[in-house]
């Protein structure tokens, strides 16, 4: 394993361009995309298991059976994360590792695993932050109809149940959910994502109840963790603009930032359902059926922080008439659409940025925007960037390094936006670089690498990029250099 090269000093920067005292400094992964070890002590398969195992889901037919082995290598990654002076590692928990029904008692093997990788990061000074579910849903709960099923929050408030009571002595920090938009409507909308199903009143109600699952687990997490424990949820809002001036494309923003964002933070922090949403949606589903009594105020308790996941900005129109929409919203190709009561609307790459191996456009303005929005809109709860990076066609150099000026530059300017932010009013407590090391990218499979740390998957060699250097820089610097990167 490559340590932290040593030429690379830190130096003191003016007060002005330092990030404010008590700012998180860290990285993410999901369980999924790093564990590995699929049918080990005990595991059953989640959702994500049978997906990749369905032929033409996921490129090359990869699967994450054994992805970064980081079940196995998790001293070894802690280790990496000490000597890049990462303040915090943002992870997940593989719910069919430690309740591999979805129900009923816990598995003591599973749950150890999370317990040394805890122990592990205290002891290295890192403070952990645990996400509840990343994509993961125990396979046997989808067989049960899954999300769309009202059910499924009982169950995810009594895995929250084990979680708190399993970790809530070493755990400060819980967020119930990643990105329920991507579980709700990649899932059962678009079906690019698993359990790969195109329902779209089935993505609603899974939305609905990913919603109320929230806030179960909210209710359960309070009843059970110390006073001092902090709780969240992470979102990937979309920072959604009208491709012009039009009346027409201002409409086409306004449902997509229902559909995508405020179907979340609605009920999460308004406590109410927006009336447009319904309005667009009605012809689908129920919602006067589908939201019980109660639904509405178990969904709304507070939280101490949100997440915000962002990568590149959402451009939309309206086709003209006879015109075909584009299907393209940076997701994933698919005949169905992830946007329920949204589907004519069209979404455009923005000319003239530069782009990821994504394909996505790269623009820190739209996080700058983003977080101010979000604060303006929601100035009671705190924020973090819990994801934000991007993927490049990495590759070692025959010296054994990889150089990534590329990523370099991405974090420069998101970086630069989020303080920028904070300077503007913006209540940003933390940033944690999407990701610490590659690792299975869903439908790419191992096509796309988002880390910082470059994993040889043959070798499970772990190379810190030429960014995790710049990276602990930063951390060491507390603030960004005074020149972006050249």
């Amino acid at each position: 394993m490559t340590a932290v090269r040593p030429d690379i000093a830190p130096k003191q920067a003016p007060e002005a361009t330092r990030f404010p005292t008590g700012f998180v400094w860290g990285a993410a992964t999901a369980a999924y995309q790093v564990e590995g070890a699929a049918a080990e002590d005990g595991r059953t398969p989640s959702i994500w298991d049978t997906f990749s195992r369905t032929p033409g889901k996921v490129r090359n037919g990869d699967t994450g059976d054994i992805a970064a082995d980081h079940y196995h290598l998790y001293r070894d990654d802690v280790a990496l994360m000490k000597r890049l002076g990462l303040k915090a590692y943002r992870f997940s928990i593989s719910w069919s590792r430690v309740q591999p029904t979805g129900r009923g008692p816990a598995v003591e093997r599973g749950l150890d695993f999370y317990r040394k990788l805890v122990d592990e990061l205290l002891e290295a000074g890192i403070t952990p932050v645990a996400t509840l579910y990343h994509w993961d849903l125990p396979q046997e709960l989808e067989d049960a109809g899954g999300w769309p099923q009202r059910v499924t929050t009982d169950r995810f408030a009594d895995y929250a149940a084990i979680m708190a009571g399993a970790l809530g002595d070493r755990v400060g920090t819980w967020t119930t959910f990643n990105e329920p938009w991507c579980s709700a409507f990649l899932g059962y909308g678009s079906g690019v994502h698993a359990p790969g199903r195109t329902e779209p009143a089935s993505a609603l109600r899974a939305a609905h109840h990913l919603n109320l699952a929230h806030g179960r687990a909210i209710e359960v997490l309070r009843g059970q963790l110390p006073a001092a424990a902090q709780t969240s949820v992470t979102l990937n809002l979309h920072q959604v603009r009208p491709l012009t001036a039009s009346a027409a494309d201002a409409d086409a923003a306004r449902r997509i930032d229902a559909v995508g964002n405020r179907i979340f933070t609605g009920p999460m922090l308004r406590g109410e359902y927006p009336e447009d949403l319904i309005a667009d949606t009605r012809h689908l589903v129920d919602w006067s059926t589908l939201v019980h009594d109660g639904d509405l105020a178990a969904i709304s308790g507070p939280i101490d922080v949100l997440g915000v996941n962002y990568y590149t900005p959402t451009l939309v129109s309206t086709p003209e008439k006879g015109a075909g929409s584009t299907r393209d919203d940076g997701h994933g190709a698919s005949d169905y659409s992830p946007w329920p009561g949204s589907e004519h609307v069209a979404f455009h790459l923005s000319e003239g940025k530069q782009r990821t191996a994504m394909n996505w456009a790269i623009d820190p303005d739209g996080l700058y925007n983003l977080l101010m929005d979000t604060s303006r809109d929601h100035p009671e709860v705190p924020l973090m960037v819990t994801e934000n990076g991007a993927a490049f066609d990495d590759y070692v150099s025959p010296e054994g390094r990889v150089e990534d000026p590329e990523r370099i530059a991405y974090l420069h300017g998101h970086l630069d936006a989020v303080q920028r932010a904070v300077a503007d009013g913006a209540d940003v407590r933390g940033y944690f670089l999407w990701s610490l090391m590659d690792n299975f990218e869903w439908a790419y499979g191992y096509s796309k690498r988002f880390g910082t740390v470059y994993v040889d998957y043959a070798s499970q060699r772990r190379i810190p990029k030429a960014s995790a250097h710049w990276y602990a820089d930063v951390i060491r610097r507390h603030a960004l250099p005074q020149t972006g990167p050249s």
